[in-house]
C-alpha cells in the first residue's frame, strides 16, 4: 500500500484533453460528471483539491468550426477564449449538482515570476480551498499576440499542474492520461514494454524514453510528465500518473493501491534532481 498517498491531504489533480474531448471533438459529459462525483467526494472528505483542466483550445476549435487544431497564434487565441467559456459553464453545472462551487484560476508564467502577484495567486488559492470551493485551473491563452510571444509560457498543463502543486504546496499531484502510466517503452509500438509501477530516481534512460503528444488533440506527452515529475519531486510532492478514462480511479489512488506509476518525493532524490539542474 503507497501510505505516502493515502495520507495525502492537498491534491492537485490534471485531467488532459484525450479525457474530456470525445473523438468526435465534443465535450465527454459522462467523463466530466464522473469527475464532479469523485471530486465532490474527497472535498467532502475534507481533502483540498485543486483541478487543473486542459481542453479549452480544443473545444474551441469544435465549436468554431475547425477540422483540426489550428497552429496560428490569432486562431488558437480565439479558440482559447470560445473554448474556455464552454468549459467553465459545464463545470459549473455538473459541479454545482455535486453540491460544489468552483472558481476559475486563469495563468499566465509572468505572473509566478513576480513576487507580489505570486502572493496573491497564493492568496486566491488559499481563500478559496478555506472556503471549499474548488478551484479550477488553466492558462491564460486569450491575451495579445505580443504578450504570447514575449511571456514564459508554461508549454503545456502537465508543467503547469507542477507549478500550481508547488504554489499550494501540495502532497499529491495526479496526472490523469490516456496512458496507464510510464513504461520503459512506447507500449504503443512495443508489446514488450513493462509498466514501471514506482520510480524513485528520474535517470537519463528515463527521459529518453520518454516520447511526444500521444493524441491529437493533447499538447503533451510522456516526456512533458517527466518534467512535471521532476518538478514536483523536486519540491516534495508525491505524483501518480494514471490512465484517466474512468476518473474515479483518483478514489482508488487515494485508497493507497498500485494504480499507474508512482514518482517518489524524498530528501535524497530532490538534492540529486538539484544538483544536475545547477551544473
Amino acid at each position: 500500500m503507497r501510505k505516502k498517498i493515502a495520507q495525502a491531504q492537498k491534491i492537485v489533480i490534471k485531467v488532459g484533453s484525450s479525457q474530456i474531448i470525445s473523438e468526435t471533438g465534443f465535450l465527454n459529459l459522462a467523463v466530466i460528471g464522473s469527475l464532479a462525483e469523485t471530486l465532490s467526494k474527497l472535498i467532502a472528505l475534507g481533502k483540498q483539491v485543486v483541478f487543473v483542466t486542459s481542453g479549452a483550445v480544443a473545444i474551441g476549435a469544435r465549436k468554431m468550426g475547425y477540422i483540426k487544431k489550428p497552429q496560428e497564434s490569432r486562431q488558437k487565441q480565439a479558440c482559447a477564449a470560445v473554448g474556455q467559456v464552454a468549459l467553465m459553464s459545464v463545470y459549473a453545472e455538473l459541479f454545482s449538482l455535486c453540491g460544489i462551487q468552483v472558481g476559475q484560476i486563469l495563468l499566465t508564467k509572468d505572473v509566478l515570476e513576480n513576487t507580489k502577484r505570486k502572493q496573491n495567486v497564493m492568496n486566491t488559492f488559499i481563500e478559496l480551498l478555506g472556503q471549499k470551493i474548488l478551484p479550477i485551473v488553466n492558462e491564460n491563452d486569450s491575451v495579445s499576440i505580443e504578450e504570447i510571444e514575449n511571456i514564459p509560457r508554461f508549454g503545456d498543463n502537465d508543467n503547469l499542474a507542477s507549478v500550481v502543486a508547488s504554489l499550494i504546496d501540495a502532497d499529491l499531484l495526479i496526472l490523469l492520461s490516456d496512458i496507464d502510466g510510464y513504461y520503459d517503452k512506447n507500449p504503443r509500438e512495443f508489446k514488450e514494454a513493462r509498466l514501471l509501477k514506482e520510480i524513485k530516481q528520474i535517470t537519463p534512460e528515463i527521459i529518453k524514453n520518454a516520447q511526444g503528444a500521444g493524441s491529437a488533440v493533447g499538447t503533451g506527452g510522456m516526456y512533458t510528465k517527466i518534467e512535471a515529475a521532476r518538478f514536483a519531486t523536486e519540491n516534495g510532492c508525491e505524483m501518480v500518473i494514471a490512465n484517466g478514462k474512468d476518473p474515479r480511479v483518483i478514489l482508488e489512488i487515494l485508497d493507497g493501491k498500485e494504480i499507474g506509476t508512482w514518482f517518489v518525493a524524498g530528501a535524497k532524490y530532490k538534492a540529486e534532481l538539484g544538483a544536475k539542474h545547477n551544473g
